[in-house]
C-alpha cells in the first residue's frame, strides 16, 4: 500500500470565492503513484470548504448567492461568535453547509468521476493563507 501527503495552500483576495482544484489533485495523484486507491481533500480551515460540483460561472454565482442568504456577512453582530471580537461566523455557516472534504476514487491512475464533476475550494473568510490536505493511499 503506498501513501502520498500534499499540502496545498491558497490566499484567495477576496472574502468569498470559489478555485477550481481538479489541476492540482490531478497531479497528485500522478505524482503518488496509485492506480488503485482513494483520495481524501480537506479544508483544513473552519471556514473554508472543498466540494464537488459542476464548472459552470453560473452555479458558482448561485452558490455565492444562495450561501448569503442563508448566513448573510451582514450585520455581523448578530452572530453571538462575532461578540469574540471575529467577524466570520457566517463564514463558519458557510462552511458547514458547503462541507469539509470530498474523498474520490482513483481507478487506473485517474480520479474516477461522474459527468461534470469537478473539485473546488471554497474560501468564506478569505485574504490570508490556508491550507487544503491532500492524502492518497492505495496501490
Amino acid at each position: 500500500m503506498k501513501s502520498f501527503t500534499e499540502y496545498l495552500t491558497f490566499h484567495v483576495p477576496k472574502r468569498v470565492d470559489f478555485v477550481h482544484i481538479t489541476p492540482q489533485l490531478e497531479d497528485c495523484v500522478r505524482r503518488s503513484g496509485v492506480k488503485e486507491g482513494l483520495l481524501l481533500c480537506n479544508a483544513m480551515h473552519i471556514s473554508a470548504s472543498v466540494f464537488i460540483n459542476d464548472n459552470e460561472s453560473g452555479l458558482h454565482e448561485d452558490y455565492r448567492q444562495w450561501l448569503e442568504k442563508l448566513a448573510p456577512h451582514q450585520p455581523t453582530n448578530q452572530y453571538r461568535h462575532n461578540d469574540t471580537g471575529e467577524d466570520n461566523a457566517d463564514a463558519h455557516l458557510k462552511r458547514q453547509i458547503m462541507g469539509r472534504e470530498v474523498v474520490i476514487a482513483i481507478t487506473a491512475g485517474r480520479l474516477d468521476f461522474g459527468p461534470w464533476e469537478q473539485v473546488f475550494y471554497g474560501e468564506f473568510d478569505g485574504r490570508r493563507n490556508k491550507r487544503v490536505l491532500v492524502k492518497i493511499i492505495g496501490e
